[in-house]
């Protein structure tokens, strides 16, 4: 006969796993809380704002690791890396949203910066059950994509336990692609697995294991400084201005003229002829004006430079 382990010998056969989640910051119970479903609507709202406003603060204390693995990131992307984010259920999620605003903010290709969740595109609408605890799919979807050791794979999980997350970065890390961890537990797994460990613990939930709240908030505070600091690494802005932004419907076709009018001062008319010649392009366009230079002179000094607006004005033939 087997025998089993105390963990294991309960009920419901998920003993090991429950003391394992028992040990988790993510799981804890809030005794003070308890009582909350008796309080009214507004009491509720004030505890839950007052909880939501500690998260910024924990992330401040990663900032120094959160800055480093960026760094490493945007350099891998210059040499045609790709940015991955690997994640289950919450956390899966808020990697392909992210993933999927990058597009239209900087004009990325889709491939560029990609979100997986475990269980498929259908799983951001609906579960997938077992999907999380496989880390041999999260190994498929990543062989599927061709990956190199010019990507980026970050796993995100706000245990930091789940096996899709760990089995994506652990594969990654095999490939010789740059990792990180993304949780919201200290020492978890998935930063032992990691280069770049980014554990932003945010302390127990206000509803007992709801990590779409708290850790859901950090998870999403800390993608978008990998996101918008990489473009920003990458020449993607002029300054805090969204110059690769794609003009794909009538509010970003005035924003791209906004931004043109706010980086070089031109009139109506100017930008008009400016983006005329550049085929819509706000970066481009600037640099026609900025620089002084016809469309075609100004992608080719884009190119050049990488995309770098700054770069390309330094080298800009003026005319005096």
């Amino acid at each position: 006969m087997t025998s089993l382990t105390d963990a294991d010998a309960t009920p419901d056969g998920y003993g090991e796993l429950r003391a394992q989640l028992a040990t988790l910051t993510t799981e804890a119970f809030r005794p003070e809380l308890a009582d909350i479903d008796r309080l009214d609507t507004a009491e509720i709202a004030r505890i839950m704002n007052g909880e939501d406003q500690t998260v910024p603060a924990a992330v401040a204390e990663r900032l120094p690791q959160i800055a480093a693995a960026i760094d490493g990131t945007a350099e891998r992307m210059a040499r045609g890396g790709r940015l991955i984010y690997a994640g289950a259920g919450t956390a899966g999620r808020l990697g392909i949203l992210d993933a999927s605003e990058c597009p239209p903010t900087f004009n990325t290709d889709p491939a560029d910066v990609i979100g997986l969740i475990a269980g498929g595109p259908s799983a951001m609408v609906t579960a997938v059950e077992g999907a999380e605890d496989s880390k041999e799919l999260a190994a498929a979807d990543l062989e599927a994509l061709k990956l190199t050791a010019d990507d980026t794979v970050v796993g995100i999980s706000a245990s930091g336990r789940t096996p899709y997350a760990i089995g994506a970065v652990e594969h990654a890390r095999a490939k010789g692609a740059l990792t990180l961890g993304l949780s919201c537990n200290a020492d978890s797994a998935l930063g032992a697995a990691a280069e770049h460990p980014l554990e932003v613990v945010v302390g127990p939930e206000l509803l007992t294991g709801s990590t779409r709240l708290k850790a859901g908030t950090a998870q999403k505070l800390v993608l978008n400084m990998i996101s918008t600091i990489t473009m920003i690494r990458l020449g993607k802005t002029y300054g805090n201005l969204m110059v690769d932004v794609r003009a794909s419907n009538e509010k970003l076709q005035a924003r791209s003229r906004r931004i043109v009018a706010l980086a070089t001062g031109a009139s109506d008319e100017e930008i008009e002829t400016a983006l005329a010649a550049t085929g819509g392009e706000v970066k481009n366009a600037i640099l026609t004006i900025l620089g002084q230079v016809d469309g075609p002179t100004a992608a080719a000094l884009l190119t050049e430079s990488d995309g770098h607006l700054r770069a390309a004005l330094a080298a800009a033939p003026r005319t005096t």
